[in-house]
C-alpha cells in the first residue's frame, strides 16, 4: 500500500478553511481509502451511499446529519443530490460542529449541484491514480503499462494487473454507469470505448467516429462527455488566438489512464506494449497527464496548439503572463525542429520543453531545452 501523503496534506489543508470538501476521482482510484486514513484522525461518521443500511438511516437527512459533530463522510455522493440543500444549511450554522468529505465519481454533475447549492463553501480536490512523484521514477515503466489504478499497479504481476483492468471495464459499464443513471447499454459504450483508444492522442472528429460508429455526431459526442465527466477520458482544448494561420480548433482526446488504454487495446505486457503502434501516443498521453501533475496545472489552463500547416504543441500551459510549452517525444534523440520553433514565436512561449526518453537535459535553444523524463520530477518546476 502506497500512502497517498500529498494528496492527504492538501484535503486536510482545505477541510481547515472550507465547511465541505469533495474529493473526486474515478471509480476505484482510491477516493475512500484516503478518506478513511484521513477520518482515523479524528471523530468521524461514515456514510455509504451504495449500502441500503447507510441509505436507511439518510432517509430523515437532517435528523441524522445535523446533529453530528466532527469529520461526516458521505461516499459516493452523486447517488444522493437532494442531500446538497441540505447541507447548505448544516455549513451555514454558526460554528458549525461538523466538517463535510464528500467523494464523488461523477464529475462535472456533481460539481454542477454542488455549485449550486453550495457556492462559496465548498473546495473541490482531485484523486487521480498513482503518479510518478508516488511511485517514484524508477517505476515508470511498470506505471506506464499498468495504469494508476490501485489495484492495477499493485497486483503481484502483470497477468493480474491486467485481469484487473479488464474487470474493471466490464463492472464499470455494467453496474456504475447504470447507477449514475445512464442507460446506453454496455455493449455499445465498450465498442465506443474502444474506437475512442484507437484515437488517442488524436483531434477529435465527431463525424469520422460518427460513420465509423453508424450514429450521429450528437450521439458520439453524448458518449465521449460521459466518458470525460466519469473520469476515464481527458479532452485537450485547442489554444487559438488572433494569428495569421489557420488553426485546429478542435479538443484532442486522451484516455487518463495509460493500464486501461491497454487494457482496451489488448495489450497485456510491456513486450506487446512495445511492439503496438499506438506505444508512441500511449507514451504522450502518460507523460503529458504526469506533466500536468508535476506543474500542478487546472484543466482550464491546459491547451494543446496545431495549425493546418503542421505546427503543432502538444501541451501549452498558461496561467497569467506565463506560457509554458511541451512536446513528448519517445526517443533518445530530440531535437529543435521547425514547429517548436514556430510554436515559441507564435505563442510567445516563456519556456519550452522537449520531454523525451533519453537520459539527458541539454539547451536546444533560447528558453528551450530537452528534458529526460528521468528528469521530471526533479527539472520540471510547479507553476
Amino acid at each position: 500500500m502506497l500512502l497517498r501523503a500529498e494528496h492527504a496534506r492538501r484535503v486536510r489543508e482545505l477541510l481547515a478553511v472550507s465547511p465541505v470538501v469533495a474529493l473526486l476521482g474515478a471509480r476505484q482510484v482510491g477516493k475512500t481509502t484516503l478518506a478513511r486514513r484521513l477520518a482515523a484522525d479524528s471523530k468521524h461518521h461514515w456514510f455509504d451511499l451504495e449500502d441500503p443500511d447507510d441509505r436507511a438511516r439518510l432517509q430523515e437527512p437532517k435528523l441524522a446529519l445535523g446533529p453530528l459533530e466532527g469529520l461526516v463522510v458521505l461516499d459516493e455522493v452523486q447517488l444522493a443530490p437532494e442531500l446538497f440543500g441540505l447541507l447548505r444549511v448544516l455549513a451555514d450554522r454558526p460554528d458549525s460542529p461538523a466538517k463535510f468529505l464528500l467523494l464523488g465519481s461523477a464529475g462535472p454533475e456533481l460539481v454542477r449541484q454542488s455549485s449550486e447549492s453550495l457556492a462559496g463553501r465548498i473546495a473541490f480536490h482531485h484523486l487521480s491514480g498513482f503518479g510518478l512523484d508516488e511511485v517514484g521514477i524508477e517505476s515508470l515503466e511498470r506505471r506506464w503499462v499498468r495504469g494508476g489504478f490501485p489495484r492495477s499497479y499493485l497486483a503481484p504481476d502483470d497477468a493480474e494487473s491486467s485481469r484487473w483492468r479488464n474487470d474493471f471495464i466490464a463492472t464499470f459499464l455494467e453496474r456504475d454507469l447504470p447507477r449514475l443513471g445512464i442507460t446506453i447499454g454496455a455493449p455499445t459504450l465498450r465498442r465506443f470505448w474502444t474506437m475512442l483508444a484507437h484515437w488517442h492522442g488524436q483531434t477529435w472528429n465527431g463525424s469520422a467516429l460518427a460513420r465509423n460508429f453508424g450514429v450521429s455526431d450528437k450521439t458520439v459526442r453524448g458518449y465521449l462527455d460521459i466518458l470525460e465527466s466519469t473520469y476515464v477520458a481527458r479532452q485537450l482544448q485547442p489554444w487559438h488566438e488572433n494569428l495569421a494561420k489557420r488553426q485546429v480548433k478542435s479538443p484532442k482526446v486522451y484516455l487518463h489512464d495509460s493500464g486501461l488504454l491497454h487494457a482496451l487495446l489488448g495489450i497485456g505486457s510491456e513486450a506487446d506494449l512495445l511492439a503496438h503502434p499506438k506505444v508512441g501516443a500511449s507514451w504522450e498521453g502518460f507523460i503529458l497527464g504526469q506533466t500536468i501533475r508535476r506543474l500542478g496545472a487546472r484543466p482550464e489552463e491546459c491547451f494543446f496548439w496545431a495549425t493546418h500547416g503542421g505546427a503543432e504543441l502538444d501541451l501549452l500551459v498558461v496561467r497569467g503572463e506565463t506560457r509554458r510549452g511541451f512536446e513528448f517525444k519517445r526517443t533518445s534523440s530530440p531535437r529543435r525542429t521547425r514547429s517548436t520553433t514556430a510554436a515559441m514565436n507564435a505563442l510567445h512561449l516563456t519556456t519550452l520543453d522537449v520531454v523525451h526518453a533519453g537520459e539527458h537535459t541539454f539547451p536546444i535553444g533560447d528558453r528551450m531545452r530537452a528534458l529526460a523524463v528521468s528528469d521530471l520530477l526533479v527539472e520540471l518546476d510547479p507553476l
